[in-house]
């Protein structure tokens, strides 16, 4: 049985050639020794292909536009750190839905190399790889060359993310903490919003919720509901809460009973000292877990995202302000869509009812409506109108399922900020030319 060969970081990016194409793990399983040390092979390197997904490292190799002739980035999620650098001229998304991410580029873009995280071998030689199977064991299983930052900090988790060492060619051994996300807290239009959703989700429903202060706060409102079930693409400290408080058991869910399903965890060290060692939650492929047929199978399912804009018809942008990437499309789909597959499912896209965004003529910050009567230039559309079910603002919850265009129009208005309400119902008369 082949053992892999135990190397320093240098020696790992020492491996990499001219026009490979890299993947490496997602959010808080990025390989950040490896990430740290690349662009030290810049001089050597050229048309280097790194493929990411909502990374958090902010990399010299991308960030330093002096690099960009030796890599580039293709990636499935934005962060801070790519919105930051896209500038560079190196950086580019690809559009997709999260369930066929990896499978669709892996198609297009067969993997030279993974660079991964995971945890210790356990006694049996099997490292589990922790936060995140999104798409990660699918590149493992394409690459030529596989090389894992083994870290004894990173939590031991279940599900099909294991992987046996003579699976791996090389372990680099490190001893970083895992990266955290902290937790944000609820504003008040959080609160406003979160009430509304948790006043229409029913004992025993399946969850899905997102980053941010309003699946934070929804995730709070819910502390008080029975035998909720977890289906969900990201595992967050808010999910943690509910499951402590004994308010999500899992045991109505329609498949996975008893167990708490995602496809990568993202959160405090108390969440990772929460998922450590724990059957009860079950990381799974990406693919499978954000399957929309796969959501469908629990009853009540329940997804809750956020977007940037929507315009009258119901069109959610949720991934671009104009034509500049700002995320990414992820499992908003995928839930939707799979949410509403369910026997007695909803689907919500929250988001404020108004931004301040900088006038590019006075350079002065304004207040902008963000239910507007169609999208910025660009602007991505991630959710299509056909697909939209509730919609929710501080101002209220519509359900725009079924609904007509010019039902549409005036549901959304009656939850758009009131000193807009005027403006917006005069450009949808002269827009749609209704009475």
């Amino acid at each position: 049985m082949k053992t892999p060969q135990t190397i320093t970081v240098i020696e790992a990016t020492k491996l990499i050639k001219s026009n490979d194409i890299i993947v490496v793990g997602m959010a808080g399983s990025e390989p950040i020794l490896f990430l740290r040390e690349l662009h030290k092979r810049a001089d050597q390197l050229s048309n280097v292909r790194v493929t990411n997904c909502l990374p958090f490292e902010n990399a010299e190799f991308f960030v330093n536009p002096i690099y960009k002739s030796s890599f580039s980035v293709d990636s499935w999620f934005y962060g801070p750190s790519l919105r930051k650098a896209s500038e560079n001229g190196n950086i580019s998304f690809i559009p997709n839905h999260l369930h066929l991410a990896g499978r669709k580029r892996f198609e297009h873009a067969r993997p030279n190399v993974f660079v991964g995280t995971s945890s210790l071998p356990d006694s049996h030689g099997f490292v589990s790889l922790s936060l995140s199977n999104v798409y990660e064991k699918e590149a493992i299983a394409l690459a030529d060359i596989v090389i894992i930052e083994v870290n004894p900090n990173f939590p031991r988790t279940f599900g099909d993310l294991e992987v046996h060492v003579s699976d791996i060619d090389y372990v680099i051994e490190a001893d970083y903490p895992v990266p955290t996300l902290p937790d944000v807290e609820p504003n008040e239009k959080d609160i406003k919003i979160g009430k509304y959703i948790a006043d229409l989700i029913e004992d025993g429903s399946s969850i899905q919720l997102g980053i941010g202060g309003i699946p934070n706060a929804v995730a709070q409102m819910l502390l008080d509901k029975k035998d909720l079930g977890i289906h969900t693409e990201m595992l967050t400290t808010g999910f943690m809460h509910l499951i402590k408080s004994g308010a999500a058991n899992g045991k109505k869910k329609t498949i996975h009973v008893g167990k708490h399903v995602c496809c990568f965890a993202l959160g405090t060290q108390e969440l990772y000292d929460f998922i450590d060692n724990n059957p009860s939650v079950q990381i799974l492929n990406g693919n499978y877990v954000n399957d929309p047929h796969i959501i469908g199978l629990n009853d009540n399912q329940v997804s809750i995202n956020t977007t940037i804009e929507v315009d009258l018809t119901g069109q959610c942008c949720s991934e671009t302000i104009g034509f500049k990437q700002f995320s990414g499309t992820g499992g908003q789909v995928d839930t939707a869509v799979g949410a509403q597959n369910s026997k007695g499912g909803k689907s919500f896209i929250t988001l404020y009812s108004t931004a301040m965004v900088k006038n590019p003529i006075t350079g002065e910050k304004e207040e902008i409506s963000k239910i507007v009567p169609f999208l910025k230039p660009g602007a991505a559309v991630t959710l299509s109108r056909s697909d939209v079910d509730y919609v929710v603002t501080e101002y209220g919850c519509v359900h725009l399922r079924g609904t007509t265009v010019l039902e549409r129009i005036e549901l959304l208005i009656s939850i758009a900020h009131p000193k807009f309400r005027d403006d917006l119902r005069a450009q949808a008369r002269e827009i749609w030319k209704y009475e």
